[in-house]
């Protein structure tokens, strides 16, 4: 499909900077099935979902993943020492790490790196588009912990080219639901819950059920491609237990719908459905790529931010309810002055038939 059928103005001053205050107050652009739209909040939420439904929340907690550090001096070729900034963004092994470096031009395989103010890096590989292997000297647990000290919340481009990164960013950034280390950085609808939320739900007869998918920094990357065709998707990693797939497999059994927190979580319940929408264990890489057309096997409801202009989020959210209906819902959400991206408002979507 073309890529600029997903493009739309947005005002920069809708971009959310901070999220509501406090955490759940959020508003809520509901589209029902026959795609009419209400305007609600966050709190709402228990009294659009059924007894019998439940949610799939993604656990993953993001880390400090953006680096300061210089590059070790050489032993031949120019005696300055260039600054480095290493974003890492998938984890290969307990001491090994994809990430994209800039300026990735004055490295090479072999390099030493000094990460922060201590963490002692090596350079295995510089592939293309800015992308390196960096080993490190610590592994594991040592190493997760390193990375907290010496690194920084990856916020997006869109709001730390506005404003710096700060201790409130500590808490804001990560879900109530975060617990499993990996990813760089939010799955944004989480944002949005609390503990008096999760009690509302559970009375209502909501159960919530845990899956994992580590966001990698190609969730950042624009589609420049002018036919989604030829974009290719960044693997990313998740995790659907067993456990978890027989109690949501009984759910939708009964009667309930799934509704999945997040594109994140909708993208992991997808991949490990079969063809008849059942729920199968799941632990690897996913590459999916949702565009219009996909026949949804798993996912009933979806609870999402606002997406950015041709991104394969908006694309997702297309596919859900229809292109020429998330276009006008979005109209609509920047008429009413909702707030979008990571720290923005949600909206709640029931699968077109």
């Amino acid at each position: 499909m073309d890529t600029s059928l997903f493009d739309f103005d947005l005002p920069q001053d809708l971009i959310a900077l901070r999220p509501a205050e406090p955490r759940g107050t959020g508003r809520m652009l509901v589209v029902d099935p026959a795609g009419a739209w209400h305007h609600a909040s966050i709190g709402d939420l228990p009294r659009y979902l059924n007894r019998g439904d439940c949610l799939a929340v993604n656990d993953t907690k993001v880390i400090a993943a953006r680096l300061m550090g210089r590059r070790a001096r050489r032993a031949s070729g120019p005696s300055t020492v260039p600054k480095i900034e290493v974003m890492l963004h998938k984890r290969l092994a307990a001491d090994r790490f994809l990430a994209f470096a800039r300026p990735a031009r004055k490295l090479a395989a072999g390099d030493q790196l000094v990460l922060g103010s201590t963490l002692a890096a090596t350079v295995v590989t510089r592939g293309e588009g800015g992308e390196i292997e960096v080993g490190f000297a610590l592994s594991g647990s040592a190493l997760d912990a390193a990375i907290q000290r010496e690194g920084e919340l990856p916020l997006p481009p869109y709001i730390v080219g506005k404003r710096r990164v700060d201790d409130r960013d500590v808490v804001d950034y990560q879900t109530t639901f975060a617990s499993q280390l990996g990813s760089v950085a939010a799955p944004t609808a989480g944002l949005h819950f609390t503990p008096q939320l999760l009690g509302e739900l559970a009375a209502a007869g909501v159960e919530c059920e845990r899956l994992t998918l580590h966001v990698g920094a190609g969730t950042f990357l624009p589609v420049t491609v002018a036919d989604t065709s030829q974009h290719r998707m960044h693997g990313e990693w998740a995790r659907l237990t067993a456990e978890t797939a027989d109690r949501l497999n009984t759910a939708r059994a009964a009667g309930g719908r799934i509704v999945a927190v997040g594109t994140t979580s909708l993208r992991t319940l997808e991949t490990a459905a079969d063809e008849s929408g059942i729920l199968r264990t799941f632990e690897g890489e996913t590459d999916i790529f949702i565009t219009p057309g996909y026949r949804f096997r798993a996912v009933d409801v979806l609870l999402t931010n606002f997406h950015l202009p041709r991104s394969t989020l908006f694309m997702l959210v297309s596919a859900f309810c229809g292109r020429d209906r998330m276009q006008a819902v979005y109209a609509e959400a920047i008429r009413g002055n909702y707030r979008f991206y990571s720290y923005g408002d949600a909206c709640l979507l029931f699968r077109a038939p």
